[in-house]
């Protein structure tokens, strides 16, 4: 059977059993420094397929601009792990319930890939889950600007990803892109969305 003709949630299965390494914003920029002695938190981040009619789109937020973190910058629903969670899977589900309102019942959660080392200090896993039907996204006024979805087909072809590079804290530092229209997908949301291209095109 051609691979356009697997079903998305056996190839999404599929991806998630191949062996891989874990991923790190340093991966492509080797020179910049590593904090010694670093402690990483631990976060979740939930990338949601959403399978309502002929194409699974990935679910994705745009971050307030009023938020003191990455503002206004494209993300995966999900934060960091608190006491009251199951670990990254049970943060990154509770996460998206509050930002996105998508109620954890709804998720069918694949399994996880690697973690991802960010320079801000945070040891991110994110959790493949597929999303059945309807959905109406309710956004968290204080959090998120915008829930849109992208075609899963853009962000899991390794040929639409590119490397690019900006200043920052005095360095030059690179990062992976994959954008799609208007939405200019960067950092470490496009470095997890390269792993999991990666995996699926094997």
């Amino acid at each position: 059977m051609a691979a356009a003709e697997v079903p998305i949630e056996a190839r999404l299965a599929r991806a998630l059993e191949r062996p891989g390494d874990a991923s790190s914003d340093y991966d492509i920029d080797p020179r910049l420094p590593v904090p010694e002695g670093r402690s990483l938190r631990q976060a979740g981040v939930l990338a949601a397929v959403h399978l309502d009619g002929t194409e699974a789109r990935l679910i994705l937020t745009k971050r307030s601009a009023r938020l003191r973190h990455h503002p206004g910058q494209i993300a995966f629903p999900g934060g960091k792990v608190e006491p009251v969670d199951d670990g990254p899977v049970g943060a990154a589900l509770r996460e998206a319930q509050e930002e996105i309102g998508l109620a954890p019942s709804r998720v069918e959660v694949l399994g996880t890939l690697p973690p991802h080392e960010t320079v801000t200090g945070f040891s991110v896993t994110p959790v493949i889950g597929l999303l059945r039907g309807r959905f109406e996204a309710v956004p968290e006024a204080g959090e998120v600007a915008e829930v849109f979805s992208v075609p899963l087909s853009h962000v899991t072809d390794p040929a639409r990803f590119r490397i690019e590079g900006r200043r920052w804290q005095g360095r030059r530092r690179h990062y992976y892109v994959v954008p799609w229209g208007p939405y200019y997908i960067w950092g470490a949301t496009a470095r997890m969305l390269r792993s999991l291209a990666e995996r699926m095109n094997r």
